[in-house]
């Protein structure tokens, strides 16, 4: 019956968006005041609900009830809890679900908190969330039913996906959904700002925080796919354009510009325009790539499905929902007015510029992205990788982190170059040199060197806004653009440094063998079989010692689940400050020697500590932005209560 009442629940939930949908758009008219006070509670209660059939798919998974068709094509009663739990979510049905739900939750807590808009675009941004998410309600119940039955009940499930049984991969796509999530909040907040005609900073205020935390999530969501791949697939590297990575890539762009572009209307009542038309971009984007993912026209190990008919309903979805949202900018594009001019040398000048750039490389990843699978229909397959997406993003890449550096020293409205040139010498000097010596030094490639000297331009730049002022009485905000850039220039470093020096050695290795691959000597000691709760392997003993210094041991495995039957290989890493030794163990030879492949991979933990520093500065921004807001609320509150006592 958990499955039955998960599914009842999951149709109320459905009818009560729709309830709030038809409540929001008729409780606007004269005389609907009753049906508008009913679009709240419906929000809530279709996020309680929603909750609940949530809660009720983890159930099934947790006690691998196998009459569940989704728990036996996807779990297996022997595999570790915490990966029956994570199967809930490691399929399309699933990771459906957990979309509807977080959408479901998102939209409940606009309805109880929010009241600072007026309420007519509140109703109309509620109901604009209701139609996005019925929409994936009817999808869920009519094409992807995650509590459908199946009789008889198998014997035993087929597992869940052994790349996937891993725990960085089981908070991955959560995170990344949160993401998601945000931005169809963002979505909705323009939709109803444009039906309402009400873009305004105000609005702007309003959006920015859902904003900053759907951003946050990407950002955080990214880096731990990222370092998943990095680990878990064995192939040594941190980015390999994959269509799903960049499925997730694209919203992330698309994100930042908005982030930036709302926080000048909020702060400058600048670029109404361009706001609302990048809250419909970063929703489309996160619409293509759900089309992606679940479409079947891709295959990767991140893809949950290949059934076309699934593809064809989210084709439907992302046309009516963008195709509709893209027509009603262009029918009220007009109605929104210009706002505040700026001179082309100011902070807004320089959001400007990034932004352009920012959706220039959009369009670089969409379009690389897009056209394999266009060709593809016509009968000629194209490969679209590196060659293509680094030279040609790198192009709009660089400049953008100039200005990225210069920007944030310039002054609202305008200024002028007399008065920033010191610190731009100073960042120009720190540049220089740092290229200048890494070419000498180290002779780097074109790109790896470019790429060394805006990490240091980017860094030294940082914290230049901070110069002369009150260190503890700096808002958290400006402390989250500063630590935020300078996660963008310590991952561009670890990111330059691992392209520019990574070594990497495959031999043949018997034991007692020894293998030299950068400063490392990799000795094999041993091969031996070790068993898992769901696995077998074949493992490596490695004793490394970096320099002739003491030796570490490693143990890189080869794996073989048997639920479903599949081989893996599981990386052994041994960090440093200054770099990791990558080891991955392969099958034997026919001489009796292991396969060995090993990496030396100087800085290559910064890419992530740079993600991470990312995460952080926008966490310490969404800090502040809401404790101000909270700051506010209370002030106003206790003045209205002033008021009423001294009425009385």
């Amino acid at each position: 019956m958990i499955a039955e009442f998960g599914l009842a629940c999951l149709w109320l939930a459905a009818s009560l968006a729709a309830l709030q949908l038809v409540a929001a758009s008729l409780g606007q008219r004269a005389g609907g005041e009753t049906l508008a006070s009913v679009v709240r509670p419906a929000a809530v209660v279709q996020a309680l609900l929603c909750g609940v059939a949530f809660l009720m798919l983890l159930w099934v998974f947790a006690r691998t009830d196998l009459s569940v068709l989704l728990v036996a094509e996807n779990s297996h009663s022997e595999k570790p809890m915490i990966y029956k739990i994570a199967g809930a979510w490691g399929n399309h049905e699933g990771s459906m679900l957990l979309w509807v739900t977080i959408m479901a939750l998102a939209g409940g807590l606009i309805a109880l908190i929010e009241h600072r808009l007026p309420e007519r675009t509140m109703l109309a941004t509620l109901g604009a969330q209701a139609f996005v998410g019925l929409g994936f309600y009817a999808f869920l119940l009519f094409a992807s039913n995650p509590f459908a039955r199946i009789s008889p009940a198998p014997a035993e499930g087929n597992g869940l996906n052994p790349l996937l049984q891993d725990i960085g991969l089981a908070m991955h796509p959560p995170t990344l959904y949160m993401g998601y999530v945000g931005l169809s909040i963002a979505f909705s907040f323009a939709v109803g700002a444009l039906l309402t005609r009400n873009v305004t900073p105000d609005f702007a205020k309003v959006m920015r925080p859902w904003i900053l935390g759907a951003w946050i999530f990407l950002t955080l969501g990214i880096t731990a796919g990222s370092y998943w791949a990095y680990y878990e697939l064995g192939w040594g590297g941190w980015w390999f354009w994959d269509p799903v990575e960049n499925a997730s890539l694209m919203p992330w762009l698309a994100a930042t510009a908005l982030l930036h572009s709302a926080s000048v209307l909020a702060s400058r009542d600048a670029l109404r325009t361009w706001t609302i038309m990048l809250g419909v971009i970063a929703f489309s984007m996160s619409m293509i790539g759900t089309f992606l993912v679940r479409s079947g026209i891709l295959t990767s190990v991140h893809a949950f499905a290949v059934d076309p008919t699934r593809g064809t309903f989210i084709l439907a979805l992302l046309a009516i929902n963008i195709g509709g949202a893209l027509v009603l900018f262009a029918a009220r594009a007009n109605t929104i007015a210009e706002g505040e001019r700026f001179a082309p040398l100011s902070r807004e000048g320089a959001l400007v510029i990034n932004n352009v750039a920012l959706s220039a490389v959009l369009g670089i990843v969409l379009l690389g992205t897009l056209y394999p699978l266009v060709t593809e229909a016509f009968g000629v397959r194209v490969s679209v990788g590196p060659p293509y997406f680094n030279p040609v993003s790198a192009a709009f890449v660089f400049p953008m982190l100039l200005v990225l550096a210069v920007g944030p020293l310039l002054r609202w409205r305008r200024d002028r170059f007399a008065r920033v040139k010191p610190a731009v010498i100073a960042i120009a000097a720190a540049g220089l040199v740092v290229l200048l010596a890494m070419w000498l030094i180290a002779g780097l490639a074109l790109f790896p060197l470019l790429g060394v000297s805006l990490a240091a331009v980017v860094a030294v730049a940082a914290f230049l806004p901070l110069q002369g002022r009150s260190l503890k009485r700096l808002p958290l905000p400006v402390w989250g653009m500063a630590i935020a850039h300078f996660g963008v220039a310590v991952a561009l470093f670890g990111m330059s440094v691992d392209t520019a020096f990574t070594v990497e050695k495959l031999s043949a290795a018997g034991v007692g063998d020894m293998v030299e691959v950068g400063p490392w000597q990799v000795r094999l000691t041993a091969v031996e079989p070790v068993a898992g709760p769901n696995w077998t392997a074949l493992e490596g003993r490695l004793s490394a010692s970096y320099k002739g210094g003491a030796g570490h041991m490693l143990a890189p495995q080869s794996r073989t689940f048997w639920a479903p039957p599949q081989t893996t290989s599981e990386s052994a890493l041994l960090t440093r400050w200054n770099g990791q030794l990558y080891t991955v163990v392969g099958g034997a030879t026919q001489d009796g020697r292991w396969q060995l492949r090993l990496w030396w991979k100087p800085f290559v933990t910064f890419i992530w500590f740079g993600g991470l520093l990312i995460g952080l500065g926008g966490l310490l921004a969404l800090i502040g932005r809401v404790s101000v807001d909270v700051r506010r609320r209370v002030a106003t509150r206790r003045i209205a209560a002033r008021r009423a006592e001294t009425a009385r």
